[in-house]
């Protein structure tokens, strides 16, 4: 869970990734059965498949709707993030408390595969300023050089309502006994 932008800061979420915010929202992310907390450790294998997300904002009206990215901002490399940042996922119309699965996925998950270093796996949502579902977004052409911020200026999402963000790094290959 994340309501507090401290550790976002530490681990520089914000300032290479979102500008500095007020969270408005709780966005919880569980992978198997571990949930995220930020700057904590996940195992690509752990990471394969979608998380369970839910975003909880300060209203309780369903129909209030957000959208969300994960990216990697140190791709491919921590020391050289020539690709920063590398899309992972994007889903757009989730209705408030509900799991993300409810949204419209328009950048398909893929998770994480740091080839090299310890990389930083950023989830922000935003809050959808328009009434209703969002027709006017396109996915981008690809997943290298997406940028958060341009993002969600060319849709008028204004800043993030929560972020909360992971480390991962490559795991060592098991050796099979013959």
């Amino acid at each position: 869970m994340g309501r507090s932008t401290g550790a976002l800061s530490v681990g520089k979420v914000i300032g290479e990734v979102v500008d500095p915010f007020i969270p408005t929202a709780e966005i919880t992310v569980i992978y198997g059965s571990k949930q995220v907390a930020n700057g904590c450790e996940i195992k690509p294998s752990l990471a394969a498949d979608k998380p369970h997300i839910r975003i909880l904002g300060p209203s309780n009206n369903a129909a209030h709707l957000y959208t969300l990215v994960m990216v990697d901002p140190d791709a491919p490399s921590p020391s050289e993030p020539s690709y920063r940042e590398w899309l992972h996922w994007m889903v757009v119309d989730i209705p408030n408390g509900s799991d993300v699965t409810q949204g419209k996925e328009l950048v398909t998950y893929t998770g994480p595969c740091p080839p090299v270093g310890i990389h930083r796996y950023v989830f922000a949502a935003f809050n959808q300023s328009i009434e209703g579902p969002i027709t006017q977004i396109e996915p981008p052409n690809g997943r290298p050089n997406f940028n958060t911020r341009q993002f969600a200026s060319q849709h008028y999402l204004g800043p993030p309502v929560a972020a909360i963000y992971f480390n991962s790094q490559k795991e060592p290959k098991t050796r099979k006994r013959q």
